[in-house]
C-alpha cells in the first residue's frame, strides 16, 4: 500500500519518498567490478542519461567504489568520470564500502522521514551481500544488480517502476526517455574496452600493489616475532579463545538445565548471528565503545571491530531485524531474561552474562537453513563466548 511522504531538504529541495523508494544505488568493489563490460557499460549508460538531460532523483544516495584503481584508469581515458559524477557517482575508494555497511548514514531529513512513517526503503548494489540489516540500518530491502542497473535505479529512485513502460524523464525537447533510449548497445562497449584499456594499465597498477601508498608506508610498526596487544585498542585485543584449553579435546557432555537464549525461526543467515553493519547507538556494543572513549561517529562498523572479542561479543544477535520468537513482534537483538523475576525483556548479551554468572547453560533454536551465508566464523565464536552449548 502506498505511503507517501513529503520531504523538504535545504540540501536536497522538496520530494516525496514511499515505500519502495531508493535511497542507496552503489557500484561496489566486489563481484563485477574486475569486469570491464558491466563498468563501462554502467558509465556509458551514465552519459547516455546526461546527454538525454536525465539526473538521479535526489533522495539516491549514490556511491562508485571500484574493485581496482584500473577502473579508475580507463574511465578517465574514456573520457566518462565526469557523466558519472553528473550522477552523482564519485570515488569513494577501492574495497568494502556500501555492502559491507560502510554506507554511511543516510541525510537526516530521509532518515527521520523513513523511520518515523516506516516505510520500507530499498538500496540496490552491484555487489554480492544483500543480508538484512547489513547495508544500512534504515533500510529494510537490498537488491543486488549489475552496475547499468544500479545506475538506472538511481534514475529511477523506486523499485517500483517498469522499465519497460515507464519513461525515465525528458529529454531537453520533452520526449520521454526510456531505459531502452540509453542503454548502450554492445558494439559500444566493445569499441570503448578497445579504445580504453591496455595491459600497461595493470602492469602499472599492479606492480606495487603491496607496497601502499606514503601514508600506510609511514604508519609506525612495532619490532619483535611476536605480536605487540595495545591493551587500550578497541579495534584489536588479544582474544579469550585458547585461555585454559587442553591438548586434548574435552569429550562431549549432555546439556542439562540450560535455558534458550533465542528461539528463531527459518533462514537465520550469518549475518543475523553476527552482523557487519553499522553499530546502533545504545546496544552493548556502543556502550562498550562509550566506556572507552569512542565517540559516537567514530563506532564504525561491526565488519571493522572483528579484531576486538569485546564488541563481537556484545554484537551477536544483534542484528537490527533479528525477531527472536521468545518475544512478541520485537526486532532487534533482544531476549528474555530469566534470571530476573518475570523475565523480562532484554538485551542478549546482557542475558547472556546474567546467566553466565549464575552457570546456567544456553541453547539457541533455529529452523531451517540456520547459519547460512558468509560470516561464519564470527557467528560460530560469538555463539560460543556468550556461553551457548556446543
Amino acid at each position: 500500500m502506498s505511503k507517501p511522504v513529503r520531504v523538504k531538504s535545504d540540501e536536497l529541495g522538496e520530494f516525496v519518498l514511499d515505500h519502495g523508494a531508493v535511497v542507496i544505488a552503489a557500484v561496489t568493489s566486489c563481484t563485477n567490478t574486475s569486469n570491464p563490460e558491466v563498468m563501462l557499460g554502467a558509465a556509458l549508460l551514465a552519459r547516455n542519461a546526461v546527454e538525454k538531460g536525465l539526473a538521479s532523483k535526489p533522495w539516491v544516495k549514490t556511491t562508485m567504489a571500484p574493485g581496482s584503481q584500473v577502473v579508475h584508469d580507463y574511465y578517465e581515458k574514456a573520457g566518462l568520470w565526469p557523466y558519472l559524477e553528473k550522477l552523482g557517482f564519485y570515488l569513494v575508494g577501492y574495497g568494502c564500502t556500501t555492502c559491507i555497511g560502510n554506507s554511511g548514514p543516510l541525510p537526516e531529513e530521509i532518515s527521520k522521514a523513513v523511520n518515523d512513517n516506516d516505510l520500507s526503503v530499498a538500496a540496490v548494489l552491484s555487489g554480492n551481500r544483500n543480508f538484512e540489516g547489513r547495508i544500512n540500518p534504515d533500510v529494510k530491502m537490498n537488491y543486488l544488480a549489475s552496475p547499468p542497473l544500479v545506475i538506472a535505479y538511481a534514475l529511477a529512485g523506486t523499485m517500483d517502476f517498469d522499465f519497460e513502460t515507464e519513461p525515465l524523464g525528458k529529454d531537453h525537447d520533452g520526449n520521454d526517455v526510456y531505459l531502452r533510449d540509453i542503454w548502450p548497445s554492445q558494439k559500444d562497449v566493445s569499441d570503448t574496452i578497445a579504445s580504453a584499456i591496455n595491459q600497461e594499465m595493470f602492469v602499472k597498477n599492479y606492480a606495487d600493489v603491496f607496497k601502499g601508498d606514503e601514508r600506510w608506508r609511514n604508519l609506525p610498526t612495532p619490532s619483535g616475532k611476536t605480536f605487540d596487544w595495545d591493551p587500550n585498542s578497541t579495534y584489536v585485543r588479544k582474544p579469550p579463545y585458547f585461555d585454559g584449553m587442553a591438548a586434548e579435546p574435552q569429550p562431549v557432555r549432555d546439556i542439562t538445565g540450560a535455558r534458550v537464549l533465542a528461539l528463531l525461526g527459518d533462514s537465520v543467515t550469518t549475518d543475523h548471528i553476527s552482523p557487519a553493519g553499522s553499530i546502533k547507538p545504545g546496544t552493548p556494543a556502543a556502550q562498550y565503545l562509550d566506556e572507552h572513549g569512542v565517540a559516537r561517529k567514530d563506532y564504525n562498523s561491526y565488519g571493522s571491530r572483528r579484531g576486538n572479542h569485546e564488541v563481537m561479543i556484545r554484537g551477536t544477535f544483534a542484528n537490527i531485524r533479528l525477531r527472536n520468537l521468545l518475544l512478541d513482534d520485537v526486532a532487534g537483538g533482544y531476549t528474555r531474561d530469566f534470571t530476573r523475576e518475570g523475565g523480562p525483556q532484554a538485551f542478549i548479551y546482557d542475558a547472556a552474562q546474567n546467566y553466565a554468572a549464575q552457570g546456567i547453560p544456553l541453547v539457541v533454536l533455529g529452523g531451517k537453513e540456520y547459519g547460512s551465508g558468509s560470516s561464519r566464523d564470527w557467528a560460530a565464536k560469538g555463539t560460543a563466548l556468550l556461553g551457548c552449548a556446543r
